[in-house]
């Protein structure tokens, strides 16, 4: 393999594969770990439905506060440094998640390991993508998300495992030697190299500080619909965002260039397409988790092995994916996703209590097929569409889109709750509730995922034939 120029030494391209490789495992095997467990950490803190869900929406908001901010600081002072401080903090927050003594604790030490997961996702595809020369990116980037899904397929059996024979503090114990390895593995293969297309250049504190507050209010409106002071969250939300995006616009060194969003076609509907991709898929872990454990009566791991059908589909064809967006044209790949993904998530949305079993696991199957084609070809997409110096803004913003997505699959969830369940523990009296309120998800779901088809398609192409 022709080895890129990069700064201070040369370091092999297989060692820069192993870190990022490892590093998109260690957050999605978590996540998914603590969908399985979240019926067992609602029995032992006495958590609602509504409350419930903040175990997972705590990390995905830290996260989006923190992505932007984090990949330009990866631009200016290293996309190495971000990186190994994102993982060591993202460690010694599981190690806090364990010894959580109540759910105000784990919540906010899921929101400390969101601020290091920022630091992992704003700087691995910018190390990756800087690594290796264009013709290569499709492979290693499908070899990346094959890691993000192996993570996903590993969490539910594991987590399930974890959860029923030591508990769910296990869960995070498991993450805690993953997480020193990778450090080790930093500082001894990756030492004296790093990567800083912006070095010298200004951090804008306070444009930060505006997205961020944007994000909290936003989130925080979207969370309490629908009482009526919501409207003045999401309204003050917007304002913020408005005021940040006049700032980027006239702040020399911003922290998130919009004029990358000028006259860029591919850039603006790749990222659009994500956005709508992973807010229409991201809440079925999290309602499938809830339904094969309440409904079905299956255990944490009968369920963790249900749940591992669509992430081991995912990790089988990512790489394949990848390397046929790098010979065709990556919206015509990633529209065939959506299109599979809006089929598996419409199935979904029949669910009863008496589905047969071989009925969900087919519609997960879709979703991980269409997940697969969908993810590496768009990540392609959006950074094939920029120049060199922007990779970490554009990563960043990829992975903004990819989280806020998450974040609003989880708030539709968490709004259906409050409007058919209330703030009630889910039990036998009210499981009738709970399958109006998940039906109603996988519906509005469904649509969305079914727009997100237009979009994905329209994006033109990233690179000449």
């Amino acid at each position: 393999m022709t080895q890129p120029d990069l700064p201070k030494r040369q370091i092999s391209q297989e060692a820069v594969l192993v870190v990022t490789t490892l590093s998109a495992f260690l957050t999605p095997f978590i996540s998914s770990s603590i969908n399985i467990a979240l019926p067992s950490m609602g029995e032992e803190f006495g958590i609602d439905a509504v409350h419930l869900s903040w175990i997972a929406t705590a990390f995905i908001l830290a996260a989006v506060v923190c992505l932007v901010p984090c990949g330009r600081l990866a631009d200016i002072y290293g996309r190495k440094r971000i990186l190994t401080i994102g993982i060591i903090i993202y460690t010694l927050a599981s190690i806090s998640s364990a010894l959580s003594p109540n759910e105000g604790w784990l919540i906010f030490s899921r929101i400390i390991q969101g601020v290091g997961g920022a630091g992992i996702f704003g700087t691995s595809a910018p190390i990756l993508i800087s690594a290796f020369p264009p013709g290569m990116r499709g492979r290693v980037l499908g070899i990346n998300v094959a890691a993000v899904y192996i993570g996903l397929s590993a969490g539910p059996f594991l987590g399930g495992f974890l959860t029923q024979n030591f508990g769910w503090r296990s869960i995070f114990w498991s993450n805690v030697p993953l997480g020193l390895l990778v450090i080790g593995f930093i500082f001894w293969k990756m030492r004296g190299w790093d990567m800083a297309e912006s070095k010298g250049e200004k951090f804008d504190y306070l444009g930060s500080l505006v997205y961020g507050l944007g994000v909290v209010a936003a989130m925080a409106g979207t969370t309490i619909l629908p009482d009526p002071t919501a409207v003045w969250y999401i309204l003050a939300g917007l304002i913020a965002f408005s005021v940040f995006i006049w700032r980027e616009l006239n702040f020399t060194s911003p922290i998130f260039d919009v004029r990358l969003f000028k006259r860029n076609r591919p850039f603006i509907l790749s990222n659009l397409a994500a956005l709508i991709n992973y807010s229409a898929t991201f809440g079925v872990g999290f309602l499938m988790s809830l339904y094969l454990q309440y409904i079905k009566g299956f255990s944490p791991q009968s369920a963790g092995l249900v749940l591992v059908a669509m992430p081991i589909v995912q990790a089988c064809l990512s790489p394949f994916a990848g390397r046929l967006s790098d010979r065709i044209q990556p919206r015509f790949v990633a529209t065939a996703g959506m299109g599979l993904t809006t089929i598996g998530l419409a199935l979904l949305s029949t669910l009863s209590t008496d589905t047969p079993l071989v009925f969900i696991i087919t519609a997960l199957i879709l979703l991980g097929l269409g997940f697969a084609l969908f993810s590496s070809p768009n990540t392609n997409a959006v950074m094939s569409s920029v120049e060199r110096k922007h990779y970490g803004v554009a990563s960043g913003t990829l992975s903004t889109m990819r989280l806020s997505g998450q974040m609003i699959s989880l708030a539709v969830v968490m709004f259906l709750f409050s409007l058919i369940l209330g703030p009630v523990q889910i039990g036998p009296e009210n499981y009738e509730g709970f399958l109006t309120s998940m039906r109603t998800a996988m519906i509005l779901f469904t649509t969305l995922c079914f727009l997100g088809i237009f979009a994905s398609l329209s994006r033109g192409n990233t690179r000449k034939a």
